[in-house]
């Protein structure tokens, strides 16, 4: 086995703190140094034993790799800095404010042979890795229908920011579906978008209905609400979150010219007669493994450092693939904001979704 990887993390708020946990409890890394410029929360957790530092410059020499969770508006500097000091770089989603400045990060990171990830963690799942060859056994993918619905409770809207244009469940949420159906189906062309705020009339959506176009001729719809109580999303049907409720209600439902199947659970129904499939014959029912539930960032830092080792994976979200999943995102933000369908080329590199 290879040394731990030396790593430093930049960020102590909620999110950091969650790569903090799971880096400690691998056993591929060594946390070397935490970056957090707020005084009083560095020295309550340097009480803790953190190793803590006020700023890169104060970041040990040893260090090979870092784990930014800043503020998204933060992400450009602090992994421009960090791969000027040849890190591998894994960040947060979205990988940065603007397509301008995450493609700027993914070519230097090119042009130093560095490791640079996005941190979209759904794909690090068991479940989600073999609902790649599930899918391939549905013959011509025709599409996809997904529906996340989890009502915030009413408090959460008493920060301010969170009120603010850009902060709604289309910007906030949409993006980790749309990595995940990515990374299921394939490359997106085209989002169209359909916007509401009916039910809490702030000037953010609550609710958004979208429509995409696959590459691959597949045709997706997907319903995201923060207004609307239901079981069904992926942190509900996932159990991820321990702040949410689970529910183990699949959310995604995919379909093919040889069957269907549904998400998380693996459930599959194809063929259950020799001839062709068609409407007056039953869909035989194939129940999905159960797979023991992991943590999911704790994976993704693993594979991680793996990688900054010298290995290969085809599951973490490259750099291209983060740029991807906001260009989608972006896109159907700007079709909710327009009123017309937009391809993934047409999206401003300076647009921020509102």
């Amino acid at each position: 086995m290879t040394e731990p990887l030396p790593l430093c993390v930049i960020g102590a708020g909620s999110i950091g703190q969650r790569h903090i946990e799971v880096a400690g409890l691998s056993d591929r890394v060594d946390l070397v140094a935490v970056v957090e410029p707020n005084a009083a929360l560095r020295e309550a957790l340097a009480a803790k034993g953190l190793p803590m530092a006020a700023s890169l410059e104060d970041v040990p020499e040893q260090v090979r790799a870092a784990v930014i969770a800043t503020p998204t508006q933060d992400h450009f500097a602090s992994a421009l800095a960090c791969l000027e000091r040849g890190w591998g770089v894994l960040v947060e989603k979205p990988t940065c404010a603007t397509l301008e400045e995450a493609r700027t990060l993914v070519t230097r990171a090119q042009a130093k042979g560095l490791p640079f990830f996005t941190g979209h963690h759904r794909r690090c799942h068991p479940f989600s890795i073999a609902a790649r060859d599930a899918i391939a056994e549905l013959g011509d993918l025709v599409g996809v229908q997904g529906l996340w619905s989890l009502r915030k409770h009413d408090t959460y809207y008493d920060v301010d920011w969170r009120r603010a244009p850009g902060a709604g469940p289309l910007l906030t949420n949409l993006t980790h579906e749309i990595d995940l159906l990515r990374f299921l189906v394939g490359e997106m062309v085209e989002a169209s978008a359909l916007l509401s705020s009916a039910r809490r009339g702030f000037v953010i959506e609550d609710t958004a209905s979208v429509a995409f176009r696959f590459a691959n001729g597949a045709l997706g719809s997907f319903l995201i609400s923060d207004a609307g109580a239901s079981p069904w999303s992926f942190e509900a049907a996932s159990h991820e979150n321990p702040a949410i409720a689970g529910s183990g209600e699949d959310y995604l439902r995919l379909v093919g010219t040889d069957g269907a199947l549904a998400f998380p659970s693996l459930t599959r129904w194809g063929r259950s007669a020799a001839g062709e499939i068609e409407w007056s014959k039953p869909l035989a029912r194939h129940d999905g493994r159960i797979f023991e539930r992991i943590d999911p960032l704790l994976a993704q830092i693993d594979r991680f450092a793996s990688v900054v080792a010298g290995g290969t994976d085809d599951v973490l979200c490259t750099g291209q693939d983060g740029i991807a999943a906001m260009e989608m995102t972006l896109a159907a933000a700007l079709s909710g904001h327009t009123g017309k369908p937009v391809k993934a080329a047409e999206v401003p590199g300076d647009y921020k979704g509102v």
